[in-house]
């Protein structure tokens, strides 16, 4: 089974609480003494605990995704907004830091507070991997005060798996495939396995597979059926084995380009709905272009108020022809919220594409003469956006109490700057 599979030292690094660390740093606290917490806006008291420090959790049960309003008035906690701009500078230091140990090319920043790094050569420069991974855990420690756990394995998944099973606990973990029978296979709920959903989770356990070794002693040419490719890759996954290059996601099969959009308020008419909508179409359109990515499937979320229940829907629908036009991804999502919006106010929207190819596979057609043109005007509109700022050139809606765009340009990460 892992003749030919990878078998390289790849570490997975993660910034405990990174936010809540890096406010700790600014203010000469220290994040695992003090209980600190980062929320996204103290003028609204739903807002979200974006970190907490691990004093906060385990003394005041505060954690990420907890509200505001949850948090007890105590002398000893310390409250912060989110200053994003510092968090992405942060984050890059520790890039360059982590860049002084490995060349770039082995480095994968897969999130602010997390990045995947290839110690393969580095033995004759600074010894085993192992001992390498924990230098760089010390100096990261040393010169910016925050903390971090590591996860080591012999890919790209297995580090991951490492990293968010155990080492988020002891702060390091080393898995290797002979691991995998007694700490991979063990996992249950399905769900608790990186890269299985809620959906997926589900619909293997129809299948009566509740573990992840249910699923790798399970019959591949059944899971290929139910699942197409990823039914692959949900087996090799079980068994520990990624082929997945370093940097590459690792799902691969599961690429898309997507936004969701929490709205500030409750929006209460289609008109206001589509608005918002139409906006997120033109950014994740734009993201495609610029990968030169065309999609069939179109995926559209809506979640409505707590005031209204709650409840929502997710509707998915592939078409003939795979696209990037902005338009063209707006039309099917109306059709989609036509035919299942309930007509209650709606507080959250989602939405994606995926099914991809490579733009060069689009073809031309004899019957609209105008789709080289939107082509050339979506790229001219995101080359301006490029050079003069994201709110360079908007559609009109944009400019309507229901456009949200000209104030999120205004956020880092969806937050205050």
């Amino acid at each position: 089974m892992y003749e030919n599979a990878p078998n390289r030292p790849i570490i997975c690094i993660d910034m405990r609480c990174f936010y809540a660390s890096c406010m700790a740093m600014l203010e000469n606290l220290d994040p695992l003494q003090v209980p600190i917490a980062v929320v996204g806006n103290f003028q609204n008291k739903g807002s979200i605990v974006l970190a907490a420090s691990p004093p906060m959790k385990k003394q005041f049960g505060i954690k990420t995704g907890s509200r505001l309003f949850e948090i007890p008035k105590h002398p000893d906690i310390r409250l912060f907004e989110p200053k994003m701009e510092f968090f992405v500078k942060m984050s890059m230091e520790i890039t360059n830091l982590i860049n002084q140990f490995v060349p770039k090319e082995a480095i994968h920043v897969y999130s602010i507070d997390e990045s995947f790094v290839d110690l393969s050569g580095t033995e004759k420069l600074w010894g085993p991997p192992e001992v390498t991974a924990k230098f760089i855990q010390e100096s990261i420690y040393r010169q910016f005060q925050i903390p971090s756990a590591v996860g080591m394995g012999p890919n790209m998944l297995m580090a991951k798996l490492a990293l968010d099973l155990e080492a988020k606990k002891d702060g390091f973990a080393r898995w290797t495939y002979d691991d995998v029978p007694k700490k991979l296979w063990p996992i249950a709920p399905l769900s608790e396995m990186w890269g299985i959903g809620r959906r997926t989770e589900r619909t293997l356990n129809n299948m009566g597979i509740f573990k992840v070794g249910d699923l790798a002693h399970a019959d591949l040419k059944t899971l290929e059926e139910r699942f197409g490719i990823m039914g692959n890759q949900l087996y090799h996954h079980a068994w520990g084995i990624d082929l997945s290059p370093l940097g590459a996601p690792l799902a691969q099969g599961q690429i898309s380009f997507g936004k969701g959009q929490v709205l500030m308020r409750d929006y209460r008419s289609r008109s206001e709905v589509l608005a918002v909508l139409l906006e997120m179409c033109e950014d994740v359109a734009r993201r495609a272009r610029e990968a030169f990515q065309v999609g069939r499937t179109i995926s559209f979320g809506l979640s409505y108020s707590r005031d209204a229940f709650g409840g929502g829907f997710l509707r998915s629908r592939t078409i003939d022809e795979p696209t990037n036009d902005t338009m063209t991804i707006y039309k099917v999502c109306k059709q989609l919220l036509d035919e299942h919006y309930a007509e209650r106010p709606v507080r959250q929207l989602s939405l994606s594409i995926s099914n991809l190819e490579s733009e060069r596979s689009m073809q031309l057609s004899l019957f609209d003469h105008k789709k080289w043109r939107r082509r050339k005007l979506g790229a001219t509109m995101d080359s301006l956006r490029t050079k003069h700022g994201s709110t360079a050139i908007l559609r009109a809606v944009s400019y309507t109490d229901a456009g949200t765009a000209v104030a999120r340009a205004q956020l880092v990460g969806g937050h205050k700057k």
